[in-house]
């Protein structure tokens, strides 16, 4: 027997429901499940999923099969309410003990959907049978599936909110208070959305179960006007793989982090908090400060040497407050200042290890790029202008020094020129600002930090996209949306391998966090 309906309808045990998408799937439970109005499976899921509700103990138990949740398409059992406006998600996921040798990437989920289609655009915090944790979203319908993945034990709660376009994840290890961990995007949803929890066995041929428990589904009140923001920094690693865009939080907290860089045998990562650089494993771990001598108030524009030995940064010393460009061994130690005149900014060292790329303002307001022998010596300037020219960054070959301009007249603007200044030439002509190009060390992509065409400068706390250009066919796609800008990816921010990056993403909560009123 098969009933249709419009908007939520009736439904009866054991009867097939042909949703409004066209969707039919067995159902097994009644439409009121607890906090809940339906379930269904998305996608292929054969035999049908289940949910049950243990309301005595207020314990959703949710079974399926489910190739994946992942690339193109999702297979899962998803039981939902309709929402809309600003709601968050609240339960405890656990697998229960079962025989065999069950699928690690399993997963029990808390999601946002915008449809119940298989390509739908999503939402999800993301528990895995192997202790994995993970934020994992489409942008677009059929897009591919994303992920921010969290190195660290299963947590004992999980939230899922949603505040306008931006979607948090916040976890409570062991009974502390919830509390953000980084994972953070930005993603639209037209109108009302599912919200709701859900199983996948990452096996079309296997059933797994997975238990939900002190669930809460709750509208957000807004933030009251007095409520002060808290500035929060996030440090991830991402791979530019088009089908694998995996990223993995390094390190989170309230403040600014800044312009990562990695060691040459990709174990370490670089960057500046509070005035400071600091290092901190690249797989995750506690950070600590790199002595840096006497030099003070460093910025994010500083980078490692091609052989690793050296730290170029931009930072004041006593008796020399203004910024300036200065060398000190890795392994920690006192400076050797390089560029004499003041306000001068490190952004790359040539291949050969010989030379240093840097910026310095002038008065009109623009900027111009110089060059200098790491040995010291006499300053070359490279550009020349009211304009803006900023951001050189070298290619892999050493031939050509890549940076943005507005020398074009209208938006900033990716270029490049030849290692001595001459032969410059416009790389991109688009609709966007294009700030920060970095060619990776294999020479086939160059990351850019875009942002929309109104965002005048280059300004922090702004929606951007992390863009790759292909060298060889010119060719750009976005690798990941975010909230950064300054700060992002200042430097040159590649693996050794060419294929992962590290930049900084940056998220603005409310000063009680999840605890605010709601």
């Amino acid at each position: 027997m098969r009933v249709s309906f419009k908007g939520l309808g009736a439904v009866l045990c054991g009867l097939t429901v042909c949703l409004p998408a066209g969707l039919c799937a067995a159902q097994s439970a009644p439409l009121i499940l607890g906090v809940f109005q339906g379930q269904t499976d998305v996608g292929a899921v054969a035999p049908p999923g289940t949910a049950a509700l243990d309301a005595g103990r207020g314990v959703y138990t949710v079974s399926a099969s489910g190739a994946n949740m992942w690339s193109t398409l999702d297979a899962f059992h998803f039981v939902w309410k309709k929402a809309s406006g600003d709601v968050s998600l609240t339960a405890d996921m656990t697998f229960p003990s079962t025989s065999g040798n069950p699928d690690p990437h399993r997963k029990a989920v808390l999601m946002f959907r915008q449809t119940l289609e298989a390509d739908g655009v999503y939402a999800d915090a993301a528990q895995h049978g192997s202790g994995m944790t993970a934020l994992q979203y489409r942008r677009e319908r059929g897009a591919t599936t994303q992920d921010i993945e969290l190195n660290i034990e299963s947590p004992h709660q999980i939230r899922l909110e949603k505040r306008g376009d931006t979607i948090t994840m916040f976890l409570s290890n062991h009974g502390e208070p919830l509390h953000q961990v980084g994972a953070s995007i930005k993603l639209h949803f037209d109108g009302e959305f599912y919200a709701g929890i859900g199983v996948c066995s990452h096996n079309k041929d296997v059933v797994e179960t997975a238990k939900f428990s002190n669930v809460k589904l709750e509208a957000l009140q807004p933030q009251p006007e007095s409520a002060q923001p808290v500035l929060y920094s996030t440090l991830q690693t991402i791979g530019i793989e088009d089908n694998f865009r995996r990223a993995m939080v390094v390190s989170t907290g309230p403040g600014k982090m800044e312009a990562p860089n990695w060691s040459r045998d990709g174990k370490t990562l670089i960057f500046n908090r509070d005035g400071r650089i600091w290092t901190i494993p690249s797989e995750g771990g506690t950070a600590a400060i790199l002595n840096t001598g006497a030099a003070t108030n460093c910025t994010g524009s500083h980078g490692l040497s091609p052989d690793g030995k050296w730290l170029a940064i931009s930072c004041s010393m006593p008796g020399k407050p203004e910024t300036r460009v200065y060398i000190v061994p890795m392994a920690g130690g006192e400076p050797r200042l390089l560029t004499e005149n003041p306000s001068s900014y490190f952004h790359s060292w040539s291949p050969d290890g010989k030379t240093i790329a840097f910026t310095r303002p002038n008065h009109t307001g623009g900027g111009n790029i110089f060059s200098i022998p790491v040995d010291g010596g006499t300053e070359t300037a490279l550009t020349t202008g009211a304009g803006i020219s900023d951001d050189p960054d070298y290619s892999a070959d050493g031939k050509w020094i890549y940076f943005n301009s507005d020398r074009a007249g209208g938006l900033m603007q990716i270029w490049r020129m030849r290692w001595d200044g001459s032969g410059a030439e416009q790389v991109t002509s688009d609709d966007f600002n294009n700030w920060t190009p970095h060619p990776s060390p294999d020479g086939k992509s160059i990351l850019i930090l875009s942002y929309d065409k109104d965002v005048k400068g280059h300004p922090a706390n702004k929606d951007i996209a992390l863009r790759i250009l292909n060298s060889d066919d010119g060719r750009l796609r976005v690798l990941v949306n975010i909230v950064g800008g300054s700060g992002s990816d200042n430097v040159p921010n590649w693996a050794p391998d060419g294929t992962h990056l590290a930049f900084v993403s940056f998220q603005t909560l409310p000063e009680a966090g999840i605890n605010s009123k709601r």
